[in-house]
This record gives C-alpha cells, sequence and structure tokens, in this order.
C-alpha cells in the first residue's frame, strides 16, 4: 500500500482561530497564500479536537477551529482607553467662563463638579476672588485664555460681548463659544461670522433659570447657531442645561426669543404685583391670592414663585438686578421695531421699568419693582398702611 502523503496527514489546529468568511468569489490558492496561512494558523500542534464550527481554510484546504462556542448571552466588549486618550479628553475638557458675576460664577461652580477644568476671567477683584475659593483657576489677563478649547461668556452688554471675542481668537486652539449674554441679535450674527471665519464655532444661548439654576446645572437655553456650531458646543449646552436647551434658528435667534422671554417676565412682574395689591385691598392675604393664581389660567413664575418667594418674603434676592431687566425690556422694544412691529403693551411695560430704574436705582434686584408698582406689598407699604 502506497504511504500517504503529507497533505493527506491529519490537520493540527491552532487554538482559536477566527472562522473563515468566504470572498464573494473564492481565490485561487497560490504558494504564498498557503504559506501565509501556514504561518498564521498553523505555528502550534494543539489536541486534534474538531468543533462544530470548524471550517477549512481554502487556500490550502487544512480545517481552521476557533474553539469552543462561546455560551450563550450578550457578547463583553473590552475597551481600553491609553494615557494618551484620558489626557486628550482632560484638555477637550477645558473651558474658560469669562464674566464671573452671579450668573457667572454659578456657571463655573456647575461646570467644575461636572468634571471640567475651569479657568476664568473677571474685571472685578471680588468676582475673582470668589471663583477662585470655588476653584476656578482665575486669570488677572483675559488674553491669558486665549486658545482655551472652550468658552463661555456671562457678560453685561453686546458692546462687551464684541470686544471680548477678538481677544479670545487672537491664538489657535479654540473649538466653539458659547455666549449666555443676554445680547442683540445683530451682535451675535456678526461675532459669529468672525468666529466661523477662524474655525471656531459661535452660539448665541442666553439662558433662563437664575442663579439657581446656573449651580444645579439646570438652565434653559434659547440657542441660536449654524448646525454645525451647534454640535461642536454640545457638551457645554448639556453641561449647563441637562439637555433643556432648544435649537431656535440661525445665530441671533437666540437673543431674539430670550429678549421676547424677559420683557414677557417684566410684564408679569407688573401685572401680578397690581393684582396681587387689589387682593389685599380687599382683605385677601396677597400670599393666598398668588397660590389660588397660580393653580389656574392666570398661572406664571411671577405668581408661582418670584413674589411668594422674593417679594412677599420681603427678600428681594433673586440675583439678577433690576437694570439688566430694565435693559432687556427696552431692547426687547427696540428690537422688535427694526422689523416694523409696535408691542404697545410691551412698549408700555418697558416704560414701567425705567420709571423703577430712576427711582431704585440699577443695583436693585429686579423684584423690587414691587416696591413702585405695588407699594402695599411690601415691608414699607405695609408699615404705612
Amino acid at each position: 500500500m502506497p504511504p500517504r502523503s503529507p497533505s493527506a496527514r491529519a490537520p493540527a489546529h491552532p487554538r482559536a482561530c477566527a472562522p473563515f468568511v468566504p470572498p464573494l468569489s473564492p481565490p485561487r490558492a497560490s504558494a504564498d497564500c498557503a504559506d501565509r496561512v501556514r504561518r498564521t494558523h498553523h505555528t502550534r500542534r494543539i489536541r486534534r479536537t474538531r468543533h462544530p464550527s470548524c471550517r477549512p481554510c481554502r487556500p490550502c484546504r487544512r480545517a481552521l477551529c476557533p474553539g469552543p462556542a462561546p455560551p450563550p448571552g450578550p457578547a463583553r466588549v473590552r475597551t481600553r482607553t491609553s494615557p494618551h486618550d484620558r489626557s486628550t479628553e482632560l484638555m477637550s475638557k477645558h473651558i474658560a467662563v469669562v464674566g464671573l458675576g452671579s450668573m457667572g460664577g454659578a456657571m463655573a461652580s456647575a461646570l467644575l463638579r461636572a468634571g471640567w477644568r475651569v479657568s476664568g476671567f473677571d474685571p472685578a477683584a471680588a468676582a475673582r476672588s470668589a471663583a477662585e475659593q470655588e476653584g476656578v483657576e482665575v486669570v488677572e489677563d483675559l488674553d491669558r485664555l486665549a486658545g482655551t478649547p472652550y468658552v463661555l461668556l456671562s457678560l453685561p452688554s453686546a458692546r462687551v460681548v464684541e470686544t471680548t471675542v477678538p481677544v479670545l481668537l487672537a491664538r489657535p486652539g479654540t473649538l466653539a463659544v458659547v455666549d449666555t449674554t443676554t445680547s442683540e441679535p445683530g451682535t451675535s450674527a456678526e461675532v459669529a461670522v468672525l468666529a466661523a471665519e477662524q474655525g471656531v464655532a459661535f452660539v448665541d444661548a442666553p439662558v433662563s433659570g437664575g442663579r439657581d439654576g446656573a449651580a444645579d446645572g439646570r438652565l434653559t437655553a434659547f440657542v441660536g447657531a449654524e448646525p454645525d456650531a451647534l454640535d461642536a458646543a454640545r457638551p457645554v449646552l448639556d453641561a449647563l442645561t441637562g439637555g433643556r436647551y432648544r435649537h431656535l434658528g440661525v445665530p441671533g435667534s437666540g437673543n431674539v426669543v430670550k429678549l421676547l422671554n424677559n420683557v414677557l417676565a417684566a410684564v408679569n412682574l407688573v401685572a401680578v404685583g397690581e393684582a396681587l395689591a387689589v387682593a389685599k385691598a380687599y382683605g385677601v392675604d396677597p400670599a393666598v391670592a398668588a397660590a389660588g393664581i397660580s393653580g389656574a389660567s392666570g398661572a406664571s413664575r411671577a405668581s408661582a414663585a418670584m413674589y411668594p418667594d422674593w417679594v412677599l418674603t420681603g427678600t428681594y434676592d433673586s440675583g439678577f438686578a433690576l437694570g439688566l431687566m430694565a435693559r432687556d425690556a427696552a431692547l426687547a422694544v427696540e428690537t422688535a421695531g427694526r422689523r416694523g412691529a409696535t408691542p404697545h403693551l410691551l412698549a408700555t411695560a418697558s416704560h414701567v421699568w425705567q420709571e423703577a430704574l430712576a427711582a431704585l436705582g440699577p443695583d436693585a434686584d429686579f423684584t423690587e419693582i414691587a416696591r413702585t408698582v405695588a407699594p402695599s406689598l411690601t415691608s414699607e407699604g405695609a408699615t404705612a398702611a
């Protein structure tokens, strides 16, 4: 009987080879292919146990064995993060907060708690000191923040935004600028173009929710941005709002809606104050009247929270200045006029806020407008009565 050829010998099986998946058209076997397969799959000789999933290797016709089939259940994928990847992630989560006042300082603290590295600047030494105590890496010169991957602006006006952004873009490295300032729509559109020319995303995202919402990372943001810019800014928006933001349109759209939101709040503060003063004149406890209204169709944040929490308690500590609300109401009416709109009620409310500004000054809390529109609700008014 003739001896068996080497190719007829029982194949050796590697420990855990991948099963063969045939290509669309089987390749021709070649010496190079066979040698490569032999080197790759047949360098070790182990137990010659065949399993149901064994399949032959087409080029060399030697059986490849992937080993026993895994037990049923969901696949477990192990991922590893290299030290380089971790350092890159930490660098990308570096944000500069410009404007460390009541809102900016609270947002900086929220970002720190969310795991961001936070640098900050404010022209006021007291604001810098307070932020530094919270863990913010404070700088004394704005230009030292240029090139930070992310930038958050919380500034007093559109004019300050116009002068601040070019300084921050003086060095490369910035990915996105998120402007939470209640600014002017035209300014936001212009600055977005300037940033885009340097490959930087700019998003106008004025926020609502006050100091407490900022500190807890549960603000509401009104977002104006191009779609690509919005994608670049999402990590910051998510950290500030927990996903509670709405994309309203092109750059500037966020500020249009935020101004309308604020002027409506201004109207509500005046209207609710006058209404509760009437209730008190009829012997109804203003707090009870506010609770009743807040459960019905006349409800608003002014009746549900602002008057009960800040006016009727006499604390007036919302953290938002009367001067800023008077500015926002006037700017909303001005913005409407630029498109030919004539909002008479909004204009009347804005006039009332200007009178309160003259009487109380810009640094008064914005809830102190009750002192001028509903003095009987205030401690001074109650004493006089």
